[in-house]
Parts: structure tokens; sequence; C-alpha cells
């Protein structure tokens, strides 16, 4: 084997190890924190855990603008929305069922799609993104995040003076004893929030960057790079994180996680790129994945209103066959 194609798969496990233990601590924190400050998981997951599993997309993005590799900005953004609903949401769905709160129905998921919708609009007229629709995009997004702080303050009004203490975690000896002790301690939450939030970003910068090496080794082009390896890449940090969120019960962080991250993908991420350089979006390949991305959200506000408000087992399955039919259109068809 090449000795710099095996340093670039050291370096992507590295990254995926500080992903798996970097969400554990992140999930825990922000659990912790929302219980603090009597400030629902679910505005958490929109923010905090959203921003923080954004943060290697936003990465990516910025440097792909800047490098000029435009079709990988486009890409990424695209590709990790469609991951994040389909395979993320799918997976999360099959290992515990998820309730999708009346606020999300009320906010997140009609701004989902309504910032879908914009990016296509956008991208269609004058075939790229350019920097006035970057200021749109970021400007929506500034009033998205008003309307969910005014939405976290009310919430932290009505809701009772109560501490809570977190559960100690099962598993016995003096490390976990320790650590379950630490998590009733308000510094300790912060500062285990900010670890985990450095060990996502940067564990998923490591992935993405080491990825997106090996993926040229072999001579992929920039579409297919952006929409396979780089979105998943950018997107495991979320795939980690909801599924670990799920697995501990914290299923609104799950679900928030992917509704912020995806709302964050398009208006911040893909607005502040379309701010540095003009983002070419073509209607032979970007609209038809643009297109995908807008039917995973809506398949996802079907799932959720169509199921009382949770995302079970057959939606999950639904989620992930939709994926699936995806990627081999992508390999095969488009």
């Amino acid at each position: 084997m090449d000795p710099i194609l095996f340093l670039w798969i050291f370096l992507l496990l590295v990254g995926f190890a500080l992903l798996v233990k970097g969400a554990d601590f992140f999930v825990d924190g922000a659990a912790g924190i929302s219980g603090k400050c009597r400030i629902s998981p679910l505005v958490i997951g929109l923010t905090v855990v959203a921003f923080g599993t954004s943060a290697p997309e936003l990465c990516v993005s910025i440097a792909s603008a800047i490098r000029g590799s435009s079709q990988i900005s486009v890409g990424n953004v695209v590709g990790s929305n469609i991951v994040n609903i389909l395979l993320i949401l799918g997976l999360s769905a099959l290992i515990r069922s998820l309730p999708v709160q009346k606020n999300s129905v009320e906010l997140d998921l009609p701004v989902l799609l309504v910032s879908s919708v914009l990016l296509i609009v956008l991208g269609l007229w004058g075939q790229a993104l350019e920097w006035w629709d970057g200021l749109i995009m970021l400007a929506v997004f500034a009033v998205y995040m008003f309307l969910l702080f005014r939405r976290a303050f009310a919430e932290r009004k009505r809701a009772p003076a109560e501490d809570k203490p977190l559960p100690v975690p099962e598993k016995r000896g003096k490390l976990r004893t320790w650590y379950g002790e630490m998590l009733q301690r308000t510094w300790f939450l912060v500062l285990l929030t900010a670890a985990g939030l450095a060990m996502v970003a940067g564990g998923g910068a490591l992935l993405v960057r080491n990825a997106e090496q090996i993926a040229a080794y072999f001579s992929v082009s920039q579409r297919v790079i952006g929409l396979t390896v780089v979105a998943i890449g950018t997107s495991l940090p979320e795939l980690v994180t909801s599924v670990v969120a799920a697995k501990k019960g914290e299923t609104d962080i799950a679900v928030g996680n992917i509704l912020g991250s995806n709302i964050f993908n398009i208006l911040l991420v893909a607005g502040t790129a379309a701010l540095i350089r003009p983002l070419p979006f073509a209607a032979e390949t970007n609209l038809v994945d643009a297109l995908v991305a807008l039917a995973a959200a809506l398949l996802l506000c079907i799932a959720a209103l169509g199921g009382g408000r949770k995302l079970g087992r057959a939606a999950g399955i639904s989620m992930l066959v939709f994926f699936a039919a995806y990627y081999v259109a992508l390999f095969t068809v488009i």
C-alpha cells in the first residue's frame, strides 16, 4: 500500500474516534445544560448541538469556496441534508421512536421546507448562488434564530424553577462514579460541552480532509465527492450525536440536531460560502440533488404528521430505502 494512502486512512480513523467520543461528551453536556437552564432539550438540539455538528460543513464549504472547488461546497450542503434526514434520522428511528414536538411542526419544519425551496429558487435564478443570494439566506437565518431564541426564553419563564440531577451512568467503577457525580456540576457541563464540541468539529474536519484526499487519489469527480464522501463525512457528527442521543433517550436532541443542522447548512453554510465566491448551480446536476433534499424534507414532514408527530420504525425504514435508492441512482443513472 502507498505510504501516503496508509497515512490518510490512519488519520481518517483518528477523526472517527474523536467524533464518537466527542459526541458522547457533547450529548451529556448539552442535555445537562438544558436541565440547569430550564431550556428544553429540543431548543438545545436546534442551536448548540446543531451548530456544533454543522461546524465541519461550514469549515469544508468555506475552504472549498476559497479554493474554487464550488461543486464540493454545493454538494456538501445538499448531500449532507440528504444524509441527515434519510440516513441519520432513519437509523435513529430504528433505534428508538422519535417524537416530533409541536414547536417543531409549527416553526422548524416549515423553515426547513422554505429553506430547501429557497436554495432551489436562488440557485436557478442566474444558475449560481451569488453574494446577494448569500445575504438573503443569512437574513432568513437571522430571523429564524430570533424566533428560536424568543421561544427559548418563553419556555424558560414557563418552566418550574427546579434542578433535576442527571442520572449517574449505570457502568460501575471509580471513574464512572466520578463522572456521574461531576455531571451534576454546571461548570463541568459547560466544560464537557465545549470539549465535546471541539472533538466533534476537529474529528469531523480531520476525517473529511483525509476522506477527500483518498477520494481524489482514486480520481472521483468533485460533485460525487461532495455528495458522498464529503457529505457523509461532514454528517458523521450528526450521525454519531443523533444515534448516541437516541440511545440515551434524549430524542428531542436527536430530532432537533437534524432539523437545526439542515437549516444551518442551507442558510448559514451555503449563505456564507456564496459571500466568498459564486457557487455554480447547474440545472442538470445540482437541481436534481436539491430536489432530492427537498423530497427528503417533505418525507420527514409527512412521516411526522402522519405518524401522530412521531417517527417510528416504518418511517425509519422508508427513509433508509429512499437513501439507498438515491445513492444507487447517483452512481448509475444521474
